[in-house]
């Protein structure tokens, strides 16, 4: 790899990264969260550091770029060496010099007013001549894919696009190292996918080392990785390939989700061999004998629990006929006045949502699911059409009064928390409402207790994990109790474990009777969870039926940046058809055999034997 003159050190370091017997101590927690980890990660290598939160992944990536401990107080000991720099010891602005960063929230890094001028900041701090700026500015855009939003606002653009111009603006360093901090937590599936082909196009291309911290296994390994380092209570438990983790056990034992292929294999009677490359779908070869078990075992598996009618076909548990949500040709422009058109975010949107349903709203990124959502709650007025609430319009209601209605929860826990304390973030709600403060305790506790939060109750809110900060904005809307939940992608940044805890507890809510509307971009919890999903693409519904079925429909899929889950994928490497066949025929079919896994799946895991 050529690497860049600028970094010496890199220059003479024979491992991009190393780590010896590292153990990290932060101030505000009693023990440590990373200790005695050793691993080397070579140049040009791509590597995925995997584990369930709160076990440590997320701190050695904020060593490798310098932030612990010179932005995040701990105490660091053994040796670290990333691009030949001691991350440690270092000034930042040098480690910057050979690795960059790329946040999970990307507007945290953006710095500027255009995407040309925020990607020109760093050569600004280098002194580079401004003539010289231009043209280098322009290469790394290309390289990215953002030649023609140079003069946009970061801030205008989609999650996708705003985590290219954060790559490109560690790009323009020439860093020999990228470090990619759970790049797919806050973008759509398709996007997501875009987004590790980039990162994959960038090691291959020029050569640089990929680290990336993520939860969602399967989604990484689209392209596949050198290795996957698995953290887990602080400690390195693996440092292996792919193929030989997925078919360990050790991620069903730490809470961690194996790809949904495997899953179904097993559950058919096939565990491939390491040897058989089972990681990615793509390159995991199955005889055709294989094939014919999978078929048989998904049609025995689906009659036997549903016969010829659909369980995604069936009422919400606990919904009866009166709606919770009514809207009628519902139009919301943004940013329209008398001298400007604005944003038609909402076209014409028809939808009734029953009491006690549980509704998934789908669709890529600016398709107008939170729009839709604010509208719901007041957030947002409509131009034409009525919303109503449990009966009322709202625009007869006032915010509070929607409120207590409806809780909302949304995507970015930065947009929701302002109290320093755990414990006081999630009681503002009821201390707001005037209960009394025994009531307001029992009403916290019970939603940190939900939420996993219990041990953490007294801690400050900045001590947290992203993914730990949003569960804090879970459990200050369920404090409220409210009738109607609104989740804004509930499970980004959690993991399985957690994922899983907090669905099935919002699914004992929806079983009591509450009305649950999830926007999400994850399809598995779609599939899991709810009997039907409405899919919205560029402010309109395009689709409203099962998810199963959705996600076998390959016009909706693509107009709306789904991404056909390894389920529908091993159905269709299997030889199963498309539900219908030629003559419009019900059959069994790839929207049944994912209906089968999903159901056997949540079968198997409420006895603990899940795959």
């Amino acid at each position: 790899m050529a690497l860049p003159s600028h970094s010496p050190e890199a220059n003479r370091a024979a491992h991009a990264i190393v780590f010896d017997d590292v153990s990290v101590h932060y101030r505000t927690q009693k023990l440590p969260s990373v200790e005695n980890v050793s691993f080397t990660i070579g140049w040009g290598e791509k590597v995925a550091i995997v584990g369930p939160s709160g076990s440590g992944k997320s701190t050695l990536l904020h060593v490798m770029n310098g932030l612990v401990p010179h932005r995040f107080e701990a105490s660091v000991s053994g040796s670290v060496r990333v691009g030949g720099v001691d991350p440690v010891r270092a000034p930042l602005v040098r480690t910057a010099g050979v690795a960059g960063t790329v946040l999970q929230d990307s507007n945290a890094q953006f710095v500027a007013l255009t995407v040309a001028e925020d990607i020109a900041f760093s050569l600004e701090n280098q002194e580079v001549a401004s003539g010289d700026m231009p043209g280098i500015v322009e290469r790394v855009a290309k390289r990215v894919g953002l030649t023609e939003l140079l003069e946009h606002s970061p801030h205008e653009l989609s999650g996708g696009q705003k985590q290219r111009v954060a790559v490109a603006g560690v790009l323009v360093d020439d860093v020999p190292i990228l470090l990619f901090d759970e790049p797919l937590a806050n973008l759509d599936p398709a996007t997501g996918r875009a987004m590790i082909e980039l990162a994959d196009d960038l090691n291959r291309e020029s050569g640089a080392s990929v680290v990336i911290i993520e939860h969602r296994l399967e989604e990484v390994l689209h392209r596949g990785v050198d290795r996957i380092l698995m953290m887990a209570g602080g400690r390195l438990v693996a440092d292996t390939t792919p193929d030989e983790l997925v078919t360990s056990g050790l991620l069903t034992e730490h809470g961690i989700r194996r790809p949904l292929h495997l899953t179904a294999l097993n559950y058919a009677g096939i565990e491939p061999a390491a040897a058989a490359h089972p990681a990615r779908l793509d390159t995991l070869r199955l005889s055709e004998s294989e094939c014919a078990r999978v078929r048989e075992w998904g049609r025995e598996q689906w009659s036997a629990r549903f016969g010829s009618v659909s369980a995604q076909e069936a009422p919400g548990e606990g919904s009866d006929a009166t709606a919770a949500i009514s809207v009628r040709n519902l139009h919301v422009v943004h940013g329209h006045d008398k001298d400007h058109e604005g944003v038609h975010a909402l076209r014409g949107i028809d939808l009734e949502v029953r009491r006690g349903e549980m509704l998934a709203i789908l669709g890529n990124n600016g398709a107008g699911k939170s729009t839709l959502a604010s509208a719901i709650t007041g957030f947002a007025t409509p131009n034409a059409g009525t919303v109503e609430v449990l009966g009322d319009d709202v625009l007869n209601l006032s915010i509070a009064e929607i409120g207590t209605r409806v809780g909302f929860v949304l995507q970015e826990p930065g947009h929701m928390i302002s109290k320093p304390l755990i414990f006081d973030e999630v009681a503002l709600g009821p201390r707001a409402h005037g209960l009394d403060e025994e009531e307001v305790r029992r009403r916290v506790e019970s939603a940190l207790e939900t939420c996993g939060l219990a041990p953490f109750k007294t801690w400050p809110v900045s001590a947290l994990s992203h993914g730990q900060k949003k569960r804090v904005t879970i459990a200050a809307a369920l404090a409220l109790e409210p009738d109607i939940l609104i989740l804004d992608e509930p499970t980004a940044g959690q993991d399985f474990r957690h994922y899983t805890e907090f669905m099935e507890f919002i699914r004992g809510l929806n079983r009591a009777g509450r009305t649950i509307l999830l926007i999400t971009h994850d399809m598995h919890l779609a599939l899991e969870y709810v009997p039907r999903a409405v899919v919205l693409s560029e402010g309109e519904i395009i689709a409203d039926s099962s998810p199963a079925r959705i996600l076998v429909d390959d016009d909706v899929t693509r107009r709306a940046n789904l991404v056909r889950t390894s389920l529908d994928a091993l159905a269709a490497t299997v030889g199963l058809p498309v539900s219908t066949d030629e003559r419009g025929t019900q059959e069994f079919g790839r929207s049944e055999f994912v209906e089968a896994v999903i159901a056997v799946d949540r079968e198997r895991r409420e006895v603990g034997d899940a795959r």
